[in-house]
């Protein structure tokens, strides 16, 4: 390096040097790491030879026992590890590995919240107590969208932070959408001063992505194995919202409604596409990535044992795959859609826009408004209903009708413990009766005569085959 002077070699890989490009005479020592090639540099704060020499010393015999003790050899603020992150996973996006909405959603809380809470802390020095304490900053120090989970009061400064903060988001939105912003965003700041506090869902989201950079960080080697946090602290887990099988039917009612009263021919092409993309989601449990990556060639017909018709659809999301099988009415909704689509052929997607150009949304103006106007926007907890919630809808009415949950995973392409964690209640009302068992006012029905000697009867029969087929010959 030009800037190099007066270099010494005290052993191989550990050099004594000062800096031409300053105008202290302090000594430097820089350090080659063992098995690497990488150097470290650092002042020693003297300008005398003989202390310098002994503090180089001290510096290689430092950096060789974090070495040996797998501590981290080099300081590094965390919004550094978390850029380095961001690109990693904006790199598997390219390589379709993961969604490309998924690194915009990252660089989002990575650039905001996260960089705002620990940014400027050096990421070695990010223990427990830091890691807890996150939930109770961000309630302190963020507006939430909805009132359900509660208010707060906010100083004026605060109200005025939030409402700047609310006036950038809908510009970039403007700017993201094409739309030309002529002139600022106003946000006025609420009167009251009181803001809706943030979620628990979405304090869960943030440290999800909090925790992967710090197991990022424990992969490269910056910080020890000590600093994986893979517990979350306990937060409110809120039920997946999803319709009942009367609202499920209202939709229909709704729906077909809905689309007789278009009065353009590109609205009932899109008013048609999406009502029977809902019923579509609602009979095979697909996430909307799924959806957006089906194209006309994962669809297959086949016939079951009984030899009744069905379709196979192979879909794609969350970098995994799967076969899943759906009901003939299925093949009947999409066969609809494939009648007025631009693009059939088997690599095109299945849901686009009139154009024949992927659907980027999958139709999300749209089902919100179908959603007001059957007076079903939101569910019981207050929230928007989203295309997620048709997915959730499957999920429910399919444990009502009593299938099996390892079976019903492996269609959703989800684990047991998650069927069981999200839709535990859809058993205790299926099981209504053995809950209230014994309850004063509460009879269990009695069995009819007629079904208990049919049941009999099958029962004498399945053990005369049972019998049969075991009889030696």
């Amino acid at each position: 390096m030009a800037f190099i002077t007066e270099k010494e070699e005290l052993k191989p890989g550990l050099i004594l040097f000062r800096r031409g490009d300053v105008d202290h005479r302090m000594w430097y020592c820089r350090m080659k790491m063992p098995k690497a090639d990488r150097y470290k540099t650092v002042s020693l704060k003297t300008t005398d030879i003989s202390a310098a020499r002994e503090r180089a010393f001290d510096q290689d015999a430092d950096v060789r026992f974090r070495i040996k003790h797998d501590v981290p050899v080099f300081n590094r603020p965390f919004r550094d590890v978390a850029r380095e992150y961001l690109l990693t996973q904006e790199a598997r996006a390219k390589r379709g590995e993961i969604s490309a909405a998924r690194p915009k959603k990252l660089r989002a809380v990575i650039e905001g919240t996260l960089d705002r809470y620990a940014g400027s802390t050096q990421v070695h020095l990010i223990g427990n107590e830091r890691w807890g304490g996150y939930p109770a900053w961000r309630r302190e120090n963020g507006a939430g969208r909805h009132r359900r989970n509660g208010v707060r009061e906010v100083t004026a400064d605060a109200a005025q932070s939030f409402a700047d903060h609310e006036a950038e988001r809908r510009t970039k939105v403007q700017h993201t959408l094409g739309i030309r912003v002529l002139k600022p965003i106003e946000v006025k700041p609420s009167e009251e001063r009181v803001v809706p506090f943030i979620s628990d869902s979405t304090i869960r989201f943030e440290m999800s992505i909090f925790g992967a950079i710090m197991n990022y960080a424990v992969k490269k080697r910056y910080v020890p194995a000590s600093q994986r946090f893979d517990e979350r602290p306990k937060l409110k887990t809120m039920r997946r919202d999803e319709f009942t099988l009367e609202e499920y039917r209202k939709l229909h009612t709704v729906g077909r409604k809905w689309i007789a009263e278009a009065d353009k021919p590109s609205s009932i092409w899109y008013r048609t596409v999406t009502y029977n993309m809902i019923l579509i989601a609602c009979n095979t449990g697909m996430r909307p990535a799924e959806m957006k990556n089906l194209r006309w060639r994962d669809i297959m017909p086949a016939k079951d044992r009984e030899g009744r018709e069905i379709v196979v659809l192979f879909v794609q999301g969350k970098g995994k795959s799967r076969k899943l099988v759906a009901p003939k009415s299925v093949g009947d909704y999409l066969e609809r859609i494939r009648a007025i689509s631009k693009v059939t052929a088997q690599d095109d997607r299945v849901f686009t826009n009139i154009t024949g150009k992927p659907a980027k949304t999958l139709y999300s103006s749209l089902i919100a408004n179908l959603l007001n106007e059957a007076n079903l926007r939101e569910g019981t907890q207050g929230v928007p209903r989203s295309t997620y919630c048709f997915r959730h809808t499957y999920a429910t009415l399919r444990l009502q009708e009593g299938v099996d949950v390892y079976f019903l995973a492996e269609q959703m392409g989800t684990s047991v413990h998650m069927i069981e964690s999200h839709y535990g209640h859809v058993n205790t009302i299926k099981h209504a009766d053995r809950v209230l068992q014994g309850m004063a006012g509460w009879e269990l029905p009695q069995p009819d005569d007629t079904k208990v000697k049919a049941s009999k009867a099958a029962e004498t029969h399945d053990k005369g085959k049972r019998g049969q087929r075991h009889r030696p010959r």
